[in-house]
């Protein structure tokens, strides 16, 4: 996923506001996090998540995914 379409960049924003899951799919490993925030780090577009069952913080870069979708 190289860069984000606008509708798609207001689904995560939502999903952030409203502590939504989503469920975002990299290299074939599916990850299903409350994103927290959508940050640049290093010149990279990146959400930061919470796992809801661990409570483990991740970093997922934009550049990186293949897809994702907010989970219902």
């Amino acid at each position: 996923m190289a860069e984000l379409t606008h509708r798609q960049y207001d689904i995560l924003e939502k999903a952030i506001q409203t502590g939504r899951r989503i469920a975002a799919f990299r290299r074939g490993t599916e990850y299903v996090v409350v994103p927290t925030n959508l940050r640049m780090i290093s010149g990279r577009e990146a959400v930061e998540a919470i796992h809801p069952t661990t409570g483990d913080r991740i970093t997922l870069y934009l550049d990186e995914l293949d897809r994702f979708e907010v989970v219902k």
